[in-house]
């Protein structure tokens, strides 16, 4: 090869990876880069919750860091940590986990989902989840070579993923199902019996189940089913943790896996290459929450609770159809009505009234006439941001 058409191949080569110029930047940080340039703004965007860590998780941490706590731990997260988490899954779900082998550690749930798929994907391998979904499932399969299979779910439905639309797409190729319940964007929540009959999907099929349950504090009159605890799926299962959502924790960075050895092993080969592990801080105030956090997470669901129903009749009366979010602190509202596109919709909404809400689009093609509202900020903003949007909408009506 001549030095000129070597130079000219160079050239052509981009300086970045095929598989990431694949993957749109996530729409809720797109959105939120607009957000920062408008003043008196009330969001109801990012999904965090408005409260700070309780004291006595945040002492914990003040205090590790006085007496010097600020070294690594093990790569799978410190003893004492682990430890709690085994009695907390058996506590609360009758799961017995090996704190040494069986649960691992992770900067937030979004580290173990990352490391779950690398460590069980090869190039190709299938992985079917609903759609819409949370921003990082499709990019973070992706990201291992895997391939998304997106199952549209819709709001006749509930927002739930049906078990024969997922084994409708099973093929060869199919490594695991993925699911979130209960459900960002929707806060949908599935039963036991629907999840049982994913499971048995999932068993017929030999595949994995990957399971985030970030939110499985945050319902309202229903009871969480921990997918691993179904029949004969504790195995099979990759079980998604944290601390973030529940405690007011999501500065912090903990989450962690809960799955069978070989996978655990798998993962943590990646985390130790990666991450070597999670903050020492953050897990010594993860402890404090296992052992001492149970009231403060009453006390926040009974508030979301309240804002719950106070958005979603609001909504309805607007004109904005809104099934009833039973998880999670999410309401996902029909813009249909409006003509608009999800995106014309926040876009316009935030330029005229000043409230800031995320295109349905952003968690998927069937996120499309959709807009989701996150209920963690007060009450007064979200009778003032529900004004302002009926304003917007009798302002925009279709004559």
């Amino acid at each position: 090869m001549s030095t000129n058409s070597h130079h000219q191949h160079r050239k052509e080569n981009s300086l970045t990876s095929k598989q990431v110029s694949r993957i749109s930047p996530s729409g809720i940080r797109k959105f939120f880069d607009l957000l920062a340039s408008i003043e008196g703004v009330i969001s109801l965007g990012v999904g965090e919750p408005d409260y700070a860590t309780p004291w006595h998780i945040r002492e914990a941490a003040i205090y590790s860091l006085e007496k010097g706590y600020t070294m690594y731990t093990s790569n799978l997260g410190t003893p004492e940590l682990r430890q709690e988490l085994s009695r907390y899954l058996k506590d609360n779900y009758n799961l017995a986990y090996n704190p040494d082998s069986e649960l691992l550690i992770t900067v937030g749930v979004s580290e173990a989902l990352d490391l779950a798929m690398r460590a069980i994907l090869n190039p190709g391998d299938e992985v079917i989840m609903p759609d819409p979904c949370y921003v990082s499932y499709n990019p973070c399969v992706m990201l291992a070579g895997g391939i998304p299979v997106m199952v549209p779910t819709n709001q006749e439905n509930n927002f739930e993923i049906s078990p024969a639309d997922i084994e409708s797409r099973v093929t060869s190729r199919t490594k695991g199902i993925l699911i979130g319940y209960p459900a960002n964007p929707t806060g949908a929540v599935m039963t036991r019996d629907k999840l049982t009959q994913i499971a048995d999907v999932a068993r017929r099929h030999q595949l994995l189940v990957i399971s985030d349950e970030i939110y499985a504090k945050l319902v309202y009159g229903v009871e969480h089913a921990c997918f691993a605890s179904l029949p004969e799926m504790k195995e099979s299962t990759i079980l998604l943790g944290g601390f973030s959502k529940a405690y007011a924790m999501t500065g912090w960075r903990i989450g962690y896996a809960a799955a069978n050895s070989e996978v655990i092993a798998a993962m943590t080969k990646i985390h130790q290459y990666t991450m070597l592990c999670a903050p020492i801080m953050g897990q010594v105030a993860a402890i404090e929450a296992l052992r001492a956090g149970e009231d403060n997470i009453a006390e926040m669901v009974e508030e979301y609770n309240r804002r719950r129903l106070v958005i979603v009749k609001g909504l309805n009366d607007i004109g904005l159809p809104c099934f009833e979010p039973r998880g999670a602190f999410y309401a996902f509202p029909s813009i249909k009505g409006t003509g608009m596109t999800s995106e014309e919709f926040a876009e316009r909404l935030l330029v005229e009234e000043k409230v800031a809400v995320v295109p349905g689009t952003a968690f998927g093609q069937c996120g499309e006439g959709y807009v989701r509202c996150c209920y963690a900020t007060s009450l007064a903003d979200i009778e003032e941001a529900l004004s302002r949007l009926k304003r917007f909408v009798d302002k925009h009506k279709k004559v």
